[in-house]
């Protein structure tokens, strides 16, 4: 919807910024919402919110609905991957006590494993020059993120939630621009997002109490996490997809620790050390190199 109401050629450019800076933000609301509920209960009410408002989007808006059972078991599998596991992953990993430095580098990988297989999954070519941006971005992280990092108390378990999330959101990416090339973001969320409250809900009522702190620190977390995360950002990203090489949109996740800790130095005084301060531009450096015409 934003960028339809922006003329094309002004919108296109923005699309890349404005996705970093709204997902950048949902580890700080993720951590929030997990302080009134366990995990996949949390995740599984925010899925089903959204499983509403987006349905309620595509049939007022008239949305093309898949015309196939094929095609939405694409959209389905795409919305286990991306949102069930990836998510589900992150959050466990988060409640599980895992640093914030150690979750930034072990999902940080994701664009150098995108660039690994997008070839021969793909048939996209990764030239040598944007292999020396992903490396330079992924170093960039691992600077910003270098006072953050606690290893000895991290169970190995714990850690495997993040392993998770990084196998699942590559795999998500790969699998929608492959299988999923002209997906309506209103119509392919819902059966997306669907799918991902039925596989999160399983869970949340086979291995958690659900119980939840009806509070008014939950709702904030859950609206911004619906409306900007969910909805907004989410349909940033399907548009990318759609449009762009799997392994340019990759690297833009490499922007989001920079980004993070930028927010947290601005709101929450957390201190920005020399390292990162170089990490941040370092990490710039590298995806506009992969990023390039």
């Amino acid at each position: 919807m934003l960028a339809r109401a922006i003329p094309a050629a002004t919108a296109q450019p923005l699309i890349p910024a404005l996705f970093v800076l709204l997902w950048s933000t949902g580890f700080v609301f993720a951590k929030l919402g997990l302080g009134y509920a366990e995990p996949f209960t949390f995740l599984a009410l925010r899925f089903a919110i959204v499983t509403i408002l987006i349905g309620a989007v595509a049939l007022a808006t008239g949305a093309r609905w898949p015309r196939t059972p094929r095609e939405t078991a694409h959209f389905a599998v795409t919305g286990l991957l991306m949102h069930g596991l990836y998510l589900g992953g992150t959050y466990a990993a988060i409640d599980a006590g895992v640093p914030a430095g150690i979750a930034a580098l072990i999902v940080g990988l994701q664009p150098l494993l995108t660039a690994t297989v997008v070839g021969p999954l793909l048939g996209e070519r990764v030239r040598a020059l944007q292999w020396l941006g992903l490396l330079l971005g992924f170093a960039g992280v691992a600077l910003v993120m270098w006072e953050k990092l606690v290893i000895d108390d991290v169970a190995w378990w714990a850690a495997a939630w993040s392993v998770l999330a990084l196998f699942a959101i590559t795999a998500a990416t790969l699998y929608q621009k492959r299988f999923c090339p002209t997906m309506d973001w209103r119509t392919g969320g819902f059966v997306q997002y669907a799918a991902a409250t039925l596989l999160i809900g399983a869970v949340a009522f086979g291995f958690e109490s659900r119980i939840i702190d009806w509070s008014l620190g939950l709702f904030f977390a859950l609206g911004w996490l619906v409306l900007v995360l969910s909805m907004g950002a989410i349909a940033l990203l399907n548009r990318m997809i759609r449009r762009g090489a799997a392994a340019r949109v990759a690297s833009l996740f490499y922007l989001v620790p920079p980004v993070a800790a930028l927010a947290s130095w601005l709101m929450f005084g957390e201190r920005l050390g020399p390292a990162a301060l170089i990490g941040m531009g370092v990490t710039a450096v590298g995806v506009a190199i992969v990023n390039r015409s």
